[in-house]
């Protein structure tokens, strides 16, 4: 089941600081309350057990220190993520293969069903899992010249029935289908007019600014109806993957464990290697 909703107490005081520094995730807090969770591995934010590990105690603690915003975004200048490291699919140690994912979906629905209103601002390329974890936020501003999409059919793969519920939950049915069936990346201007991003920006700090107004919308709106509406709007998706972890985890380390599956990914670390060199 959904945890219950929790009242939201008063926080921060009105002071300007920073709350856990770590390795691959840094949380810093704006004297209005606002959380900025900044992802810093080096060098395109490749989600792996340890930024996945790091990013899900970051949206714990946001939201058990009660802000009053939360924003994600990126340490790059050019990528915002690179979706999954894929290094943690190839020739894979079971037992932390099963951890990585176990965890990556602890992560998507920790924020996805967070209490705490939520923006990604978006200062870079933002493929697969960097798009399911931008769309999983309320609110998406993204930087001008970057792409985003969910391209896994590109690579072969097919996407995981919650990241199809999050990008539904983001676009129109009929433009989810096309974009995943498709593997599309789309452009910045492109996602707006689709509405996958909802605004543009000409860099992150236009980005964290214009965040300001989205998080001024619930001014004024009562905080405990404004997180149970959000669960209301979210619990399905919430609960259907709740509800199937372990059948959704199974199907995973089937596929990635297939001779097919591992020879693909074999060729594009190859292709990977081949390319730096030139």
């Amino acid at each position: 089941m959904l945890k219950s909703v929790r009242k939201i107490a008063p926080l921060y005081n009105g002071f300007q600081h920073i709350r856990n520094s770590s390795k691959f995730v840094d949380i810093a807090v704006s004297n209005q309350g606002i959380a900025t969770v900044t992802m810093q591995r080096k060098p395109v934010n490749s989600l792996n057990l340890e930024l996945l590990t790091q990013l899900h105690e970051a949206f714990e603690q946001v939201e058990n220190d009660n802000a009053k915003g939360m924003i994600l975004t990126s340490g790059s200048d050019t990528v915002f993520s690179a979706g999954l490291d894929i290094m943690e699919m190839y020739k894979p140690d079971q037992e932390r293969v099963k951890n990585f994912w176990s965890t990556l979906q602890d992560t998507w629905l920790k924020l996805y069903g967070l209490s705490t209103p939520t923006c990604a601002v978006i200062n870079g390329h933002s493929p697969a899992g960097g798009c399911l974890l931008a769309m999983s936020c309320e609110y998406r501003i993204m930087s001008q010249n970057f792409t985003i999409g969910l391209n896994e059919t590109k690579l072969g793969i097919v996407a995981p029935e919650w990241f199809i519920a999050s990008m539904r939950n983001t676009i129109s049915n009929r433009e989810t289908e096309l974009a995943l069936t498709a593997g599309r990346l789309f452009t910045t201007d492109e996602a707006l007019k689709i509405g996958l991003i909802d605004e543009v920006a000409t860099s992150k700090e236009d980005g964290i600014a214009k965040s300001a107004n989205f998080f001024k919308m619930f001014a004024k709106v009562n905080p405990l109806a404004r997180q149970m509406t959000k669960t209301v709007c979210r619990k399905k998706d919430l609960q259907q993957l709740i509800d199937n972890k372990e059948e959704d985890l199974q199907q995973f380390l089937f596929f990635v464990n297939q001779p097919l599956v591992q020879k693909g990914l074999d060729m594009y670390i190859e292709a990977l290697k081949k390319k730096a060199k030139n």
